[in-house]
């Protein structure tokens, strides 16, 4: 499939299950997932869905929830008071991939980082996806620079 007809749409609190499980749909979010809602779930998505620069979205097939991410436009004062737009958390379902899901969920956030007035889109990847880093790159992202985070959990 090249031309999914994906839906998508802002999403709702009875979809908070499905994100959980695609957020956990692979080696790595299999490993910092609790895979069921709980009342962290519940105050993060509060607090996504009560803040209009905070986007959550879902993409449907056949009314099934199949992909997912949060765009966020943070202001700055760098690039001139430029705003940016910031893509986290995208999945797309496992048995889904490289199905044009993902470029339509990108095109999406492109799209709506220009009616904002962003001048640029951003996203991390964490090192181990070498799959995702050759599909944001295809999709004309570029490696410009080096993230670095500092974990402020408690093993």
């Amino acid at each position: 499939m090249t031309d999914p007809k994906l839906s998508i749409r802002s999403a709702r609190q009875n979809d908070l299950a499905a994100l959980i499980a695609l957020y956990g749909d692979d080696d790595i979010g299999v490993t910092r997932e609790a895979m069921e809602p709980d009342d962290a779930y519940q105050t993060a998505f509060d607090t996504i869905q009560s803040d209009p620069n905070h986007v959550l979205v879902v993409g449907e097939l056949d009314a099934k929830i199949v992909a997912t991410l949060l765009l966020s436009f943070l202001p700055g004062l760098s690039r001139h008071g430029a705003w940016r737009a910031q893509i986290e958390a995208m999945r797309v379902s496992s048995d889904l991939r490289g199905q044009g899901i993902g470029q339509a969920m990108l095109d999406w956030s492109i799209a709506e980082a220009r009616k904002r007035g962003c001048a640029l889109v951003q996203l991390t990847s964490d090192r181990r996806r070498a799959d995702a880093h050759r599909f944001y790159e295809q999709a004309g992202f570029a490696p410009t620079h080096f993230g670095y985070k500092l974990s402020l959990e408690t093993p």
